[in-house]
């Protein structure tokens, strides 16, 4: 159970530049929600697509050979935030309409319907993509 401090600290874990990160991202995810009390939350699978496509486009965008990309998960107790962090450069951008035949371009469509805000911020490597859900975590958890 959670004591109350941990809302103070984020969850963070690295991630190498491997296809298997993006569902070891989703378990790390699913596994945050559950450490903060939040696993029958009524956006969890809004929030878990979201950070497979943030990091399946750090994986083929943002983060060069030999290197990886850190997700970093915090929640106060009304907002989630999620982050990714890869040593790529530039700034992504939604694609306005991808043809139907595209296999890509998606991903930050999908981010921009699903979450509250979301947005991208340089650093001194490379940049962060982050979204936020605001949870109204007493109206959005099912007490069992």
């Amino acid at each position: 159970m959670n004591d109350g401090n941990e809302l103070l600290y984020p969850r963070e874990q690295f991630y190498a530049r491997e296809r298997r990160s993006v569902p070891a991202a989703r378990r790390f995810a699913a596994q945050s929600l559950r450490c903060w009390g939040l696993a029958d939350w009524a956006r969890a699978a809004d929030m878990s697509l979201c950070v497979s496509e943030l990091a399946t486009n750090a994986l083929l965008h943002g983060v060069p050979p030999g290197r990886g990309f850190l997700l970093r998960l915090r929640y106060d107790g009304e907002v989630l935030r999620m982050e990714v962090h890869d040593s790529g450069p530039g700034a992504p951008t939604p694609t306005e309409r991808p043809e139907d035949t595209d296999e890509g371009g998606r991903g930050l469509l999908l981010i921009e319907a699903l979450a509250d805000k979301w947005g991208v911020c340089e650093r001194e490597l490379g940049k962060v993509v982050w979204a936020e859900f605001v949870t109204d975590a007493l109206a959005d958890v099912q007490l069992v």
